[in-house]
């Protein structure tokens, strides 16, 4: 596959799972400093790893959120719940795969993160309803973003 048509799958694959909303606002946000970084996890994470047939997407969304969860990375924890909606994830795939981080990455690992999964979850269903984040958090399940402010 060449590499316009590896970025071109990952892209589709990307907006298909975390939605056109986002990409569109990570896409706004690329500069020439992290446009080979937006290129390289569109190629790689998107267009290779998340478009392999080994896996379902619902699969895949699991173990990210298990992998994200165990590495500490909330923002991007948040980000995937909130994928879930696209993947077909269910929020007790999500309490089992929690259940493996407790075991194999700690159960503090496991706790900061449960706590950001029902927050999410939380102002994903306030959403829904049309009402603000119940917890009252700005931002805590927005967009993830690196130190920079750019979308990831």
């Amino acid at each position: 596959m060449t590499d316009d048509a590896l970025y071109r799958q990952g892209l589709a694959v990307r907006r298909s799972v975390l939605g056109e909303a986002h990409v569109a606002r990570a896409s706004a946000s690329v500069t020439p400093f992290d446009a080979d970084f937006q290129r390289f996890i569109t190629e790689g994470a998107w267009g290779s790893v998340w478009s392999r047939p080994g896996f379902t997407r619902r699969e895949r969304s699991v173990v990210t959120l298990a992998l994200l969860a165990a590495l500490g990375h909330h923002e991007e924890v948040a980000l995937h719940v909130r994928a879930t909606a696209n993947t077909g994830a269910t929020p007790e795939d999500v309490a089992e795969a929690m259940l493996h981080v407790a075991v194999y990455a700690g159960v503090p690992a496991a706790n900061s993160a449960i706590k950001v999964v029902k927050q999410t979850y939380a102002a994903m269903a306030a959403e829904a309803a049309g009402t603000t984040d119940p917890a009252g958090e700005a931002g805590a399940a927005a967009p993830a973003e690196d130190e920079g402010g750019r979308h990831v």
